[in-house]
Protein backbone atom coordinates (compact mmCIF):
# COMPACT_ATOMS: atom_id res chain seq x y z
CA UNK A 1 0.00 0.00 0.00
CA UNK A 2 3.05 2.45 0.14
CA UNK A 3 2.62 3.62 -3.56
CA UNK A 4 -0.14 5.93 -2.22
CA UNK A 5 1.85 7.63 -0.06
CA UNK A 6 3.98 10.68 -0.30
CA UNK A 7 7.02 11.38 1.88
CA UNK A 8 7.67 15.22 2.45
CA UNK A 9 10.93 15.95 3.64
CA UNK A 10 11.72 19.82 5.36
CA UNK A 11 12.64 21.90 8.48
CA UNK A 12 10.34 22.65 11.46
CA UNK A 13 9.00 25.38 9.89
CA UNK A 14 7.68 23.91 7.54
CA UNK A 15 6.37 20.64 8.90
CA UNK A 16 6.61 21.23 12.38
CA UNK A 17 2.75 21.56 12.84
CA UNK A 18 1.25 18.67 11.39
CA UNK A 19 4.77 16.53 12.61
CA UNK A 20 4.38 18.17 15.82
CA UNK A 21 0.42 16.96 16.36
CA UNK A 22 1.07 13.65 15.06
CA UNK A 23 4.13 13.39 17.91
CA UNK A 24 1.60 14.44 20.55
CA UNK A 25 -1.04 11.97 20.11
CA UNK A 26 1.02 9.04 19.25
CA UNK A 27 3.78 10.00 22.38
CA UNK A 28 2.10 12.04 24.74
CA UNK A 29 -1.85 10.81 24.73
CA UNK A 30 -1.37 7.31 23.66
CA UNK A 31 2.11 6.18 25.15
CA UNK A 32 2.44 8.95 27.99
CA UNK A 33 5.59 10.51 27.67
CA UNK A 34 5.76 13.48 29.17
CA UNK A 35 5.30 16.43 27.36
CA UNK A 36 9.32 17.80 28.13
CA UNK A 37 10.84 14.48 27.16
CA UNK A 38 8.94 14.88 23.90
CA UNK A 39 9.60 18.57 22.98
CA UNK A 40 13.52 18.54 23.50
CA UNK A 41 14.74 21.85 21.63
CA UNK A 42 16.39 20.11 18.71
CA UNK A 43 13.53 19.95 16.22
CA UNK A 44 14.89 23.22 14.68
CA UNK A 45 18.42 21.46 13.98
CA UNK A 46 16.14 18.00 12.08
CA UNK A 47 15.49 17.08 8.90
CA UNK A 48 11.89 15.80 9.18
CA UNK A 49 9.58 14.11 7.61
CA UNK A 50 6.10 13.50 6.80
CA UNK A 51 3.89 10.43 5.20
CA UNK A 52 0.88 11.57 3.49
CA UNK A 53 -1.54 9.23 2.05
CA UNK A 54 -3.63 9.89 -1.52
CA UNK A 55 -5.91 12.21 -0.28
CA UNK A 56 -2.86 14.67 1.75
CA UNK A 57 -3.83 13.65 5.20
CA UNK A 58 -0.65 13.31 7.44
CA UNK A 59 -0.40 9.44 8.56
CA UNK A 60 3.42 9.54 10.47
CA UNK A 61 6.66 11.36 11.01
CA UNK A 62 9.99 10.66 11.78
CA UNK A 63 13.46 13.40 12.28
CA UNK A 64 16.93 12.91 11.03
CA UNK A 65 19.15 14.82 13.59
CA UNK A 66 22.63 16.02 12.53
CA UNK A 67 24.56 13.79 13.78
CA UNK A 68 22.49 10.87 12.07
CA UNK A 69 19.85 9.68 14.63
CA UNK A 70 16.40 8.92 13.27
CA UNK A 71 13.87 9.55 16.14
CA UNK A 72 10.75 10.19 16.61
CA UNK A 73 9.30 8.20 14.24
CA UNK A 74 5.58 8.13 14.59
CA UNK A 75 2.58 6.65 12.70
CA UNK A 76 -1.12 7.43 13.63
CA UNK A 77 -2.73 4.13 15.30
CA UNK A 78 -5.08 3.72 11.89
CA UNK A 79 -2.05 4.27 9.79
CA UNK A 80 -0.03 1.03 11.28
CA UNK A 81 0.84 -1.90 9.26
CA UNK A 82 0.20 0.13 5.87
CA UNK A 83 3.42 0.65 5.68
CA UNK A 84 3.79 4.03 6.45
CA UNK A 85 7.04 3.21 9.04
CA UNK A 86 8.80 1.94 6.58
CA UNK A 87 8.59 4.57 4.11
CA UNK A 88 9.66 7.30 6.48
CA UNK A 89 12.44 4.99 7.49
CA UNK A 90 13.70 4.41 3.97
CA UNK A 91 13.22 8.41 3.39
CA UNK A 92 15.39 9.37 6.26
CA UNK A 93 17.97 6.68 6.39
CA UNK A 94 18.08 8.27 2.03
CA UNK A 95 18.09 11.89 3.59
CA UNK A 96 21.19 10.76 5.41
CA UNK A 97 22.86 8.84 3.02
CA UNK A 98 22.94 12.07 0.79
CA UNK A 99 24.35 14.24 3.31
CA UNK A 100 27.14 11.70 3.57
CA UNK A 101 26.85 10.15 6.35
CA UNK A 102 28.03 7.11 7.30
CA UNK A 103 25.98 5.90 9.61
CA UNK A 104 22.11 6.33 11.35
CA UNK A 105 21.19 5.45 14.75
CA UNK A 106 18.26 5.32 16.40
CA UNK A 107 16.89 4.26 19.93
CA UNK A 108 14.32 1.56 19.26
CA UNK A 109 11.16 0.73 21.55
CA UNK A 110 11.97 -2.81 22.03
CA UNK A 111 8.31 -4.06 20.40
CA UNK A 112 9.70 -2.69 17.41
CA UNK A 113 13.45 -4.47 17.06
CA UNK A 114 12.49 -6.99 14.25
CA UNK A 115 10.88 -3.71 12.04
CA UNK A 116 14.16 -1.83 12.51
CA UNK A 117 16.03 -5.55 11.94
CA UNK A 118 14.54 -5.76 8.61
CA UNK A 119 15.48 -2.56 7.44
CA UNK A 120 19.40 -3.77 8.25
CA UNK A 121 19.76 -2.02 11.54
CA UNK A 122 21.80 -4.05 13.94
CA UNK A 123 21.37 -3.72 17.97
CA UNK A 124 23.86 -2.96 20.47
CA UNK A 125 24.14 -2.68 23.99
CA UNK A 126 21.53 -3.25 27.04
CA UNK A 127 18.15 -2.57 27.25
CA UNK A 128 17.26 0.80 28.75
CA UNK A 129 14.12 2.66 29.56
CA UNK A 130 13.42 6.28 27.55
CA UNK A 131 10.19 7.82 29.27
CA UNK A 132 9.85 4.30 31.19
CA UNK A 133 9.53 2.61 27.82
CA UNK A 134 12.44 -0.13 27.15
CA UNK A 135 14.72 0.65 24.77
CA UNK A 136 17.76 -0.94 22.83
CA UNK A 137 20.26 1.09 20.32
CA UNK A 138 20.44 0.10 16.84
CA UNK A 139 22.60 1.12 14.31
CA UNK A 140 23.13 1.03 10.56
CA UNK A 141 26.02 0.87 8.16
CA UNK A 142 25.87 3.33 5.13
CA UNK A 143 28.37 1.57 3.12
CA UNK A 144 27.61 -0.70 0.48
Amino acid sequence: MTHTLEIREGDWSELGDIAGEIRRVVFIEEQQVPEDEEWDGRDDECRHFLALDAAGKALGTARLLPDGHIGRVAVLEEARGRGVGLALMEAAIASARRRGDATVALSAQTHALAFYERLGFHAHGETFLDAGIPHRNMTLSLHD
